[in-house]
């Protein structure tokens, strides 16, 4: 791929995630899309991406690549045997350093809000959102500190993750474009890790388990 070809993919990128984010995904053409990137060719989509689908596939694979960088440039003891607290610091800062690594307007953690509630996407979400890793750390790398915690509720407790951590994000994120707040990603980031340590490890008085939330999309 030319780098003016590279160049073109990623503006069109940029401008289908601002505009998923802002209008739903429904709500935005292809035309829409070429032109908010600044191109008179209206084909620009199919040309480069194929499908509405493909597009929004290369848009998370995008987002988790970014993710899996930030993740690799984090301080981590061998097989994450530093406890709950780095257990999630490890699966939750890199995805608030790939959110907050964008000029303003924020719009990713929207964009990855509405590819998560949108039907039609569940076969794209599922793969490439999955959960399965966090929960494997969660259930299998600070068993001493979940002591009395069934393995079943701390998977669902990491389900949970996904609805809430998301939803936070992409709020914090309207806040910011609306001036409501500054854009204190690192606060927002400890403010999570603190809130997801004490959920995970409160004390389990269910009698069942409660719901299956499914994969939350930190994996």
């Amino acid at each position: 791929m030319s780098r003016h070809s590279e160049k073109a993919r990623e503006a069109l990128m940029d401008a289908a995630e601002e505009l998923f984010a802002v209008h739903g995904i429904d709500g935005v053409s292809n035309r829409r899309i070429t032109e908010h990137a600044g191109t008179a060719n209206h084909s620009a989509v199919k040309y480069h991406f194929g499908t509405r689908d493909d597009l929004l596939n290369a848009l998370i694979r995008r987002a988790i690549t970014e993710v899996s960088g930030f993740r690799a440039g984090l301080p981590v003891s061998e097989d994450l045997d530093g406890g709950l607290r780095e257990v999630v610091t490890h699966r939750v800062l890199p995805w608030i350093y790939y959110l907050s690594d964008q000029p303003a307007p924020y719009c990713r953690a929207q964009f990855l809000y509405q590819v998560r509630g949108y039907p039609g996407l569940s076969h794209i979400g599922t793969e490439l959102l999955s959960g399965d890793e966090l929960q494997a750390d969660l259930v299998g790398c600070t068993r001493a500190e979940l002591e009395g915690i069934p393995a079943s509720v701390i998977r669902a407790r990491a389900g949970i993750l996904g609805y809430m951590t998301l939803g936070i994000c992409a709020e914090f994120e309207r806040q910011v474009a609306d001036g409501a707040r500054e854009a204190t990603w690192d606060e927002l980031g400890y403010f999570l890790v603190d809130a997801i340590v004490g959920m995970v490890a409160a004390p389990s008085t269910a009698k069942s388990d409660f719901l299956d939330f499914g994969d939350p999309p930190f994996g």
